[in-house]
């Protein structure tokens, strides 16, 4: 069979197609936008006192005296197949953050398995007791939590757990060697954060859909024929909701990879957020590079995954009038 007797293969090859498009567009970007930054990186590194013909020779060596397109087309190929070059420190790029990243994703993980189960039930009580006393102050503590940055939402529970209460460390620094129970117990805090950050934006947008969806003649139909309350919401306004559910827990999960550079600066913790603002008060423009192109290959995969997730959920999107 050929893929034009699939609609949904179709849909999926070209959906992959145009994300591969937005990072090749994305990385030209932060390629050329690194590169054209004023200032000489060879003078930073080398110093106010360096002479011109040492500067000369480490542009040399790190390559920055070719065209950028060259040195792009070479750092694109070799990023594409895991490469990311050596940082002005002579160590591989991949060295450096790998570990960072690591660390990372331990953290997102962590926070998203925690995350998407209780948004999706908070958020399902809230569309069931709609207008109640419950639903009003789930609804007004997550417009609150979204209001405030995330900076400060976390320096308040620093203040509150971390000085006050001293029950957890203020600052989340895990290394090799430490135990498994150790290392959560540092990462109480800024987990705690980021479920605050996030989960704010879940529960309003789930309960958003699942109302949207239980307004619909056939959720009324089900309703009219006297099934509970509870079954029309579980059996009836929730699966037709997967999607615009999916494309919310998509984006929160990105910010919880792109995004978490704020919280791991705060709690200084060792991500690869906390590289990335490390590279930049050193001017390594080469993890500068590798630290955003993760970045946006995270956004940009986890949207894909939440607009195939919402085309398969509802198959009358692939036949748009």
């Amino acid at each position: 069979m050929t893929t034009k007797s699939h609609p949904i293969l179709s849909m999926v090859a070209s959906r992959v197609g145009l994300g591969l498009l937005s990072l090749l567009i994305v990385s030209l970007i932060i390629f050329s936008a690194v590169s054209f930054l004023p200032g000489s990186y060879a003078s930073a590194i080398l110093g106010q006192n360096a002479t011109p013909e040492a500067i000369a020779a480490m542009e040399a060596k790190l390559g920055l005296n070719r065209p950028w397109l060259p040195r792009y087309i070479v750092w694109l190929g070799a990023a594409a197949m895991g490469d990311m070059g050596l940082s002005f420190s002579g160590r591989p790029v991949m060295a450096l953050i790998g570990p960072r990243l690591k660390n990372t994703l331990v953290l997102a993980s962590i926070t998203a398995a925690i995350a998407v189960p209780l948004s999706i039930a908070l958020g399902i009580v809230c569309a069931r007791y709609r207008g109640r006393l419950l639903d009003k102050f789930l609804s007004t503590s997550t417009l609150a939590s979204i209001s405030i940055p995330e900076f400060f939402v976390a320096y308040i529970v620093m203040m509150v757990l971390a000085v006050k209460l001293q029950l957890f460390p203020s600052m989340a620094g895990i290394r090799n060697g430490m135990g498994l129970g150790e290392q959560i117990y540092r990462m109480v805090l800024p987990i705690l954060t980021l479920l605050l950050v996030i989960l704010a934006h879940m529960v309003r947008n789930t309960r958003a859909a699942i109302l949207s969806v239980m307004a619909s003649p056939y959720v009324e139909m089900a309703r009219l024929k006297g099934e509970p309350e509870n079954r029309v919401v579980l059996r009836q306004a929730l699966p037709n909701a997967i999607g615009p559910i999916a494309s919310v827990v998509a984006l929160n999960l990105a910010y919880l990879i792109s995004g978490v550079v704020v919280i791991e600066v705060v709690f200084v913790y060792p991500g690869v957020g906390q590289a990335m603002i490390d590279a930049v008060r050193n001017r390594d423009v080469p993890v500068i590079q590798a630290c955003a192109l993760i970045f946006a290959a995270a956004y940009i995969g986890f949207n894909l995954i939440a607009d195939i997730v919402s085309i398969v959920s509802n198959p009358r999107l692939l036949h748009p009038r």
